[in-house]
């Protein structure tokens, strides 16, 4: 039916679900300090995951493709950032300065993993791209990110990221990664026949997350100084940031002179956000503000919603065009 690619997913039910629980119920003093606890220990499991479910090979096999990887690091790091720029007085005249910076953070994020493959094949993509394609943007975006959330938050005027925070992003993301990679050749068929473990260590550690990041926002007044309009005018805001970049991304593909199926991964993993990756580095890179952490990620929960259901009707007109058969979508939580 044709509202049913519209229905939001579980997990995104879910999500909402431990929003308004935080809003209702935020945890505060020591309960708060034992979850930030939790929280940090499940962040770091979850990179260690990641690292030990990426084969080597893929890591090899990157060199040989490296225009469209290219295309689709320019398009993740470069692209997003020069619309998010472009969109500030749009921002500043419609959206909280939070929302604002939430939506800046967005565009510096890497692309996601599970859903940018799973839309490439439904497209009849080049799935093996693809997967490089979207390991090599988190791998990248574990340092890079930082370093591109200081540029714009400094553009934008407000506090920059400290080397603290890249060197926090470093021990809590980055060594975990390493260490799981490292220990890839003792637990890698463990993991990839434990696939669901993986998934649920994502959506775990954002609820998580979510929650202590909410508890502290509500606590500190969220819902108080973030007006209805402005929500409503982030989404427009998320709306237009995906479609400019979608549409600019699948231009220069064409441009270059890429074929239809690296076109078809070029679109999916340059144009979509990781919030599995996000929401951790969000809690790391502004520890020192929590109490507007919420409204910095809100935007993110809304542009993955928002990129789920715009890559569904993209990819199964894709398929429609090229005669391939469409599979079922994928919604995971990266």
């Amino acid at each position: 039916m044709p509202l049913q690619r519209f229905r939001p997913d579980n997990f995104t039910l879910t999500l909402l679900a431990t929003v308004i629980l935080a809003s209702l119920l935020p945890c505060r003093g020591e309960a708060a300090r034992v979850f930030d606890g939790i929280t940090d220990a499940a962040i770091a499991l979850l990179f260690f995951l990641h690292g030990a479910k990426l084969p080597r090979t893929a890591i090899v096999q990157g060199i040989a493709h490296w225009r469209l990887h290219l295309t689709v690091l320019a398009g993740t790091f470069v692209l997003f950032p020069l619309f998010g720029l472009a969109l500030r007085p749009l921002g500043h005249a419609l959206l909280t300065p939070e929302l604002y910076l939430g939506v800046l953070f967005v565009c510096a994020l890497p692309s996601t993993v599970q859903s940018s493959i799973a839309f490439t094949s439904i497209a009849g993509g080049n799935v093996s791209a693809a997967v490089v394609s979207a390991s090599m943007s988190n791998l990248i975006g574990i340092v890079l990110t930082p370093l591109l959330v200081g540029v714009l938050l400094a553009s934008h005027g407000a506090i920059g990221i400290s080397w603290r925070g890249v060197l926090d992003i470093v021990l809590q993301l980055m060594l975990p990664f390493v260490l799981g990679h490292l220990a890839r050749r003792w637990i890698g068929d463990f993991v990839d026949r434990h696939k669901p473990l993986l998934g649920f260590t994502d959506q775990g550690t954002i609820l998580l997350v979510v929650y202590t990041a909410f508890s502290a926002a509500v606590v500190e007044g969220l819902w108080r100084n973030t007006p209805v309009s402005a929500l409503l005018c982030t989404l427009a805001v998320c709306a237009l940031l995906l479609g400019l970049v979608m549409t600019t991304i699948r231009w220069i593909a064409r441009r270059l002179g890429f074929r239809r199926k690296d076109e078809i991964a070029i679109v999916f993993c340059g144009s979509k956000k990781s919030m599995a990756s996000g929401i951790p580095m969000a809690r790391i890179l502004f520890a020192g503000q929590l109490g507007g952490l919420g409204a910095l990620v809100l935007p993110l929960m809304i542009f993955h919603q928002l990129q789920l259901m715009v890559c569904a009707v993209v990819a199964r007109r894709y398929a429609a065009q090229g005669d391939h058969p469409v599979a079922q979508d994928s919604r995971e939580a990266d």
